[in-house]
């Protein structure tokens, strides 16, 4: 491979590599869920806990740091007894809502069409390798 191709690919790396990885956080399994539920407002951890369903405590509290980290999230904490503490999206995160949301509702009405494909594919892969 010629040095100038090299400093191409390197410069498309370099580039993209920072889309790749937002992407990577804010389609994550369970970074969708957590957006979700926090976009109807306030939403406190145990709700959050509640509203995504399977995820541990330890998940829920990497994912909301990292949103947070990511400008999605605002935690705020109110100086009560106990703490109160509770996660609001960003102007940013509802930008993204809005994706979001269109995409859940693409995959939903596409889940039995997508289903039936995979069932096809499936089926015609085992004929073949009989």
């Amino acid at each position: 491979m010629s040095r100038s191709h090299t400093r191409v690919t390197d410069a498309v790396r370099d580039e993209a590599c920072p889309v790749t990885e937002v992407l990577d956080r804010v389609a994550g399994k369970w970074s969708v869920g957590i957006l979700i539920a926090a976009a109807h407002g306030p939403v406190r951890f145990t709700e959050l806990e509640r509203a995504v369903r399977g995820i541990s405590r330890r998940m829920l509290t990497l994912n909301l740091r990292r949103l947070e980290r990511d400008g999605l999230l605002v935690r705020t904490v109110y100086p009560t007894v106990p703490p109160k503490v509770e996660y609001t999206i960003t102007p940013m995160a509802r930008e993204l809502y809005v994706s979001l949301t269109g995409l859940v509702d693409w995959a939903e009405r596409h889940r039995s069409a997508i289903s039936e494909a995979r069932a096809a594919y499936d089926a015609e892969a085992r004929t073949e390798g009989s």
